[in-house]
């Protein structure tokens, strides 16, 4: 496995492969994912931010950096969201070096405490992340799980 981790403000001729490929793991419209990496493309900001995991120059997983991921909570910014590994390349670590990855980059740019909306119990965990309290997602009838990442 020749896995990298790849900023996609780096790498433009990623962006349409990569709205392409998050708009089939999520359903969300691919013109949602295409503004929102052209915005990362186009500013030397912290926020849009997107990352995908590139194995043997094929998407394995990746995740994005937004201020809001679809909820309540306004106040608990900025948000890692979609945040996805190919079922073919899980339990591989994927995961955790994308989350890693992310931390570190938002690090760079005086950001070090992040959160993250999800229906999962005990996966974040492992890699550092926190429950921090349950949120209501736009549009959602049950509550979600918030998660937060400090870096101490």
């Amino acid at each position: 496995m020749s896995l990298e981790i790849l900023n996609l403000r780096d790498h433009r001729e990623l962006a349409n492969q990569a709205a392409e490929w998050f708009h089939e793991k999520w359903g969300i419209p691919v013109q949602e994912y295409a503004s929102s990496i052209e915005a990362c493309l186009c500013q030397r900001g912290s926020v849009p931010q997107w990352y995908v995991a590139v194995d043997e120059g094929r998407i394995a997983g990746g995740l994005g950096v937004i201020e809001n991921d679809f909820h309540d909570r306004k106040d608990l910014s900025p948000n890692v969201c979609a945040v996805y590994v190919e079922e073919d390349h899980r339990c591989r670590g994927i995961a955790g070096r994308l989350l890693d990855h992310v931390c570190e980059d938002m690090k760079g740019y005086g950001i070090s405490t992040l959160y993250l909306l999800t229906d999962h119990t005990s996966f974040y965990e492992r890699y550092g992340w926190e429950f921090l309290c349950m949120v209501q997602g736009d549009g959602e009838e049950s509550l979600s799980r918030m998660y937060i990442h400090q870096e101490r």
